[in-house]
C-alpha cells in the first residue's frame, strides 16, 4: 500500500493539482484553486450535511484496493444522507496521509472516488491534506438536498406504525469476520460476496429520497441494527418490537453463521450495514414496496409504546449483549 517512491516525489499541491482536481467539477469548486468553495442557492430546498471520518486497521486494512477505500470513505456518507432523504450533491474530503505514500495509491484512491462519483451524481467541492503520523485517515463531509422543512428524523415514530429496513443485515461482518480468518466452508462466491460487502457497502442511496412523504422516522444503519433502532426508539420516545426471524440475512451469511438465535444478534449487532431502517404507517406499505424495483424492504417489527428495542425471537425476548459497534 505504501512505500517511498524517490521517481515521483509529491507535494501537498502536486497531490491536489495533479489528483483530485480532476474531481472537482463543480462551478463552485474553482478546480481546488480557491481557499473555499460556493454553495448555490436552491429555492425551496434544504441543505443536509453529514460527515464520517473512516481510518486504516479500523474500518479497512492496508491491503484493501485503493480505489475500494475511497469509494467505501464516500459511500458511508451517502449512506447518512440516503437515510434523511437527502439526494446526494457535493463532498469535502480531508486526508491524513503517512510519510512514503505513493502517487499509484493516491491515484487509485481517486480513479474509485471518480466511479462513484459518476455513480451517485456528486462532486468534489474541496478539502485538505496533511501529514499524518499514524495509518491513512479519511474524513468526508457531505452535502444533499431535501425539499425544505422534510427531512426524515430519528424522532417521528408512532406506535401503530411498522418497523422496516432496507437490504440484509450483517454481511459487512461477516466479510470482517473472514478477513480475520474465521473458520469456514463457504465456497468462492460466498466468500467474495460477504468480503465485498465489507470492502464496498451498497448504500441506498437512490431509495432514500423516495422515502419523504411516508416514511415517519428514519436512520441510518451503521454501528448495527439494534443500536441504531435504539437510537430511532429514543428520539421518538418509542419501543420497537423487532422480529429477529423477519431481520433479512443473505444466504451466505446464513451458510456462514447459521440460524441460531445467536448468529441473528451476531449479524443485528455487527454493524457496518450502511442501510436505512424506518417506520411508517402500515397503510403506506404497499407504496413503499413499489417505490424501487431495485431496493428490497422487509418489515422486521412494530412500533409500540414504551422505550427501548425489544428483539423477540421464538416468542421471547432475546438477551442482546451489546447492541453494536461502539467507537470507544
Amino acid at each position: 500500500m505504501r512505500g517511498l517512491d524517490p521517481k515521483a516525489p509529491m507535494t501537498e499541491f502536486d497531490i491536489i493539482a495533479e489528483i483530485f482536481a480532476p474531481l472537482a467539477t463543480a462551478p463552485g469548486a474553482f478546480g481546488l484553486t480557491d481557499d473555499a468553495a460556493v454553495l448555490p442557492a436552491r429555492p425551496g430546498m434544504d441543505w443536509i450535511v453529514t460527515t464520517d471520518q473512516i481510518a486504516e486497521g479500523t474500518d479497512f486494512f492496508a491491503h484493501d484496493p485503493a480505489g475500494s477505500v475511497g469509494q467505501k470513505a464516500l459511500r458511508v456518507n451517502l449512506s447518512d444522507l440516503a437515510a434523511k432523504g437527502a439526494a446526494a450533491q457535493f463532498y469535502l474530503l480531508n486526508l491524513a496521509l503517512p510519510v512514503g505514500m505513493t502517487r499509484e495509491w493516491l491515484t487509485a484512491f481517486a480513479a474509485g472516488l471518480a466511479r462513484d462519483q459518476q455513480n451517485y451524481g456528486i462532486s468534489l467541492l474541496g478539502g485538505d491534506t496533511s501529514r499524518g503520523e499514524g495509518p491513512v485517515s479519511i474524513a468526508i463531509t457531505a452535502f444533499g438536498l431535501v425539499p425544505e422543512g422534510k427531512m426524515l428524523k430519528r424522532a417521528g415514530a408512532k406506535p401503530g406504525q411498522g418497523v422496516y429496513v432496507t437490504g440484509t443485515i450483517g454481511d459487512s461482518g461477516g466479510g470482517l469476520a473472514i478477513f480475520r480468518r474465521e473458520k469456514h466452508t463457504l465456497n468462492e462466491a460466498a466468500r467474495e460476496s460477504l468480503t465485498q460487502s465489507y470492502r464496498l457497502p451498497r448504500p441506498p442511496a437512490s431509495f432514500g429520497p423516495k422515502l419523504i412523504g411516508l416514511a415517519s422516522a428514519s436512520v441510518d444503519v451503521s454501528d448495527g441494527l439494534i443500536a441504531d433502532l435504539a437510537h430511532l426508539a429514543k428520539a421518538s420516545g418509542v419501543k420497537l418490537v423487532i422480529d429477529a426471524a423477519a431481520i433479512p440475512r443473505s444466504p451466505a451469511l446464513r451458510a456462514f453463521w447459521g440460524d441460531s438465535e445467536a448468529a441473528i444478534i451476531r449479524a443485528a449487532t455487527a454493524g457496518d450495514d450502511y442501510q436505512i431502517a424506518f417506520t411508517a404507517d402500515p397503510a403506506v406499505e404497499e407504496a413503499i414496496a413499489k417505490l424501487d424495483a431495485n431496493t428490497v424492504i422487509t418489515r422486521i417489527g412494530t412500533v409500540t409504546t414504551g422505550e427501548g428495542v425489544a428483539l423477540m425471537h421464538q416468542g421471547k425476548a432475546a438477551n442482546v449483549p451489546a447492541p453494536g459497534y461502539r467507537h470507544f
